[in-house]
């Protein structure tokens, strides 16, 4: 069944048009939308970038049925993945059964400017890999300590968790992530209407929704 949603671009509005447009989309009969999760606009003339996580509270607030999920976050340079499990768990919480977890691998324009180097895309997969890793341990709602190759968290435990863990999609932009998408996630997030990345999806043993954006 195809369900139509609504893209709420962070580089071109402001935090409280981004609430407003949410729910408008929902009056207007949007099943669901997806948040851009920028520190930077793509350019200087969109002019706008605040923070998702903040937006999504206030979004949660405005709305009652609209489905809404980040697309995407990147949790791999910017944002720990510790850091990502907690907001998101948050959100989850103030949006019960209507948040779902879009994450990708990112580009340099928001992830550089912490100084950190920008690796090939074979390493920030395998980073992203790991991300999930501990996203998904985080909440299980244990005392967690991960020393893994990429990441570390030392006796974290997210308290605040909701009766239905969000779902986890991935974005890709080719086949490589299409398959990443179909062994790491509940779900796709297509950068286009692309047949082959959902074949690559499909074929690769992904179920679940494929959304567009």
């Amino acid at each position: 069944m195809t369900a139509v949603g609504y893209a709420l671009s962070s580089e071109e509005h402001g935090a409280s048009d981004l609430v407003r447009h949410a729910r408008r989309a929902e009056e207007a009969g949007f099943s669901f939308a997806v948040i851009s999760d920028h520190y930077h606009p793509w350019i200087d003339r969109q002019g706008q970038s605040p923070f998702v996580w903040g937006v999504l509270g206030a979004i949660a607030q405005a709305t009652e049925s609209l489905r809404v999920g980040t697309g995407v976050t990147c949790p791999t340079v910017r944002i720990h993945p510790a850091i990502v499990a907690q907001a998101a768990a948050t959100a989850a919480t103030l949006m019960p059964g209507r948040f779902f977890l879009g994450l990708g691998t990112g580009e340099r324009l928001n992830e550089h400017i912490l100084g950190t180097p920008w690796p090939e895309w074979d390493v920030r997969s395998d980073m992203l890999e790991e991300a999930v890793g501990v996203i998904r341990e985080l909440w299980d709602g244990a005392v967690t300590s991960h020393h893994g190759r990429h990441y570390t968290v030392e006796n974290a435990r997210i308290y605040s968790l909701p009766d239905r863990l969000p779902p986890i999609y991935l974005a890709a932009g080719g086949p490589k992530a299409a398959r990443l998408a179909a062994r790491l996630g509940d779900g796709l997030i297509g950068t286009g209407p692309d047949a082959s990345l959902i074949d690559g999806f499909a074929g690769a043993g992904g179920e679940g929704p494929r959304l567009g954006r």
